[in-house]
């Protein structure tokens, strides 16, 4: 067979078999687009709590300690809402009122918006040493477990992709993500400059340049000499 007739007849089977391929089913739109999108990690949240003994008497320098770390966390986490739970039916009512809102002043000395605070009871079904309990919920991701099945690439007869393939590179991703919310939601954006939104405009409208001055450190050149 003549190498032109040999190429005119495989590219008649590819056609054929390019028509032959059956339309998109129903419901196949939400399977897995590519081999590798069979494998994700899976998020949920999970409490992040700290609690504390009543004190009437203020904050001990360990709770101050505690909650400092814990608005750390909480910013990092860029976290929801903070519920500050005050037992109820257990301590002294009273100190129990002051040891909540010295909780509350603490964190809005750290930064946390007094918004994002909410104060709640709980039940202490009598128990005198029931603590203070601060906790917000966070993000938490849950790595896909890789490497319990694997096939013979050698024999593999119908060129169908590996049980594995793409579930390494997703546990990986995921354990490297600093904060597992970024998965789940976009981050609350931080408020426009307003005063240099102001010169910009300005510059612009005179038609200068909007860009900053360059200066001495932001010049220079490239060299191509190897050392």
């Amino acid at each position: 067979m003549s190498i032109p007739r040999f190429i005119a007849l495989a590219l008649a089977a590819s056609l054929s078999a390019c028509a032959a391929t059956p339309p998109l089913q129903a419901g196949q739109a939400s399977m897995a687009r590519t081999p590798t999108e069979l494998w994700k990690a899976e998020i949920a949240t999970q409490p992040e709590e700290i609690r504390l003994a009543v004190r009437a008497q203020g904050l001990s320098p360990n709770q101050a300690g505690a909650l400092t770390t814990f608005a750390d966390t909480w910013r990092d986490a860029d976290g929801s809402e903070i519920i500050v739970q005050a037992p109820v039916g257990g301590p002294e009512p009273g100190a129990v009122s002051r040891s909540s809102e010295n909780a509350r002043t603490f964190l809005v000395e750290q930064g946390v918006p007094a918004s994002a605070i909410r104060l709640l009871g709980y039940d202490a079904k009598g128990d005198a040493a029931a603590p203070l309990v601060v906790g917000f919920l966070r993000y938490a991701v849950t790595l896909p477990d890789c490497g319990r099945t694997w096939t013979n690439i050698a024999h593999s007869m119908t060129n169908e992709v590996q049980p594995n393939f793409g579930c390494a590179v997703t546990a990986n991703m995921a354990a490297q993500v600093a904060n597992p919310a970024d998965w789940a939601r976009p981050r609350t954006l931080d408020p426009a400059d307003a005063q240099r939104r102001a010169v910009v405009l300005d510059k612009y409208r005179k038609g200068e340049l909007t860009s900053s001055e360059k200066d001495d450190n932001a010049t220079g050149a490239v060299s191509s000499v190897v050392k």
